[in-house]
């Protein structure tokens, strides 16, 4: 890793706190660096979800998921990522959130085969499908013939290992074939927790 300060000032702040400065300076100097080796490279080509975390300007928070065919996450270089945005529900929490704060956390794990996860931490940017095939030929093609209304490219600043210790192991399975894009309500899941339904509806009394 370059000479540069990694970790924020809280971190650095509870080591000292806690003690546990000398453990954290190796897990900095072994496993933190600041591209994608090749190992990286090609467990990011495989993974087919990911977690992204956002803040706006404010610090308040959001963390989204992400899933396509493996490689949706598409590494530019070993420096540089990409996935796509498409069609949602309308209201751009995450990429409303970049608009004001251009950080950006992402975890994928591997639930499956090595039980292992990857940080990726950058810097984003939004740019238009059209504008990023111009550029970068081998984009991977628009899901079920959904083009992407945008993809955000990630200038990765920081990328580490997520320990396998509390993993737990899945077995993929069959399931119907994804409706990309719908519109449909029993597809997209409907009012699974009720909030639809119980708007209007009195609070929960307090137990006295």
């Amino acid at each position: 890793m370059p000479e540069k300060f990694v970790g924020s000032d809280g971190e650095h702040e509870l080591q000292d706190t806690l003690g546990t400065s000398e453990r954290a300076e190796r897990f900095y100097d072994d496993q933190v660096i600041d591209y994608l080796n090749p190992t990286m490279v090609e467990f990011v080509a495989r993974m087919d979800m990911a977690f992204i975390a956002t803040s706006d300007s404010h610090g308040e928070c959001d963390s989204s998921f992400r899933a396509g065919t493996p490689g949706f996450l598409h590494v530019i270089d070993d420096r540089t990522i990409a996935y796509p945005e498409y069609r949602g529900n309308g209201v751009m929490a995450s990429l409303g959130n970049l608009l004001e704060n251009p950080h950006v956390g992402i975890l994928m794990i591997d639930f499956v085969r090595d039980l292992i996860g990857l940080h990726i931490n950058g810097k984003a940017r939004m740019v238009a499908d059209s504008e990023l095939r111009d550029t970068v030929t081998d984009l991977p093609p628009a899901e079920r013939g959904k083009t992407s209304q945008v993809w955000v490219v990630v200038d990765v600043e920081e990328a580490y290992i997520h320990c396998r210790k509390h993993i737990p192991q899945m077995v993929p399975v069959a399931r119907d074939q994804r409706e990309w894009g719908t519109d449909n309500v029993r597809a997209k899941g409907g009012d699974y927790f009720g909030v639809k339904a119980g708007k209007g509806a009195p609070a929960i009394a307090e137990a006295s």
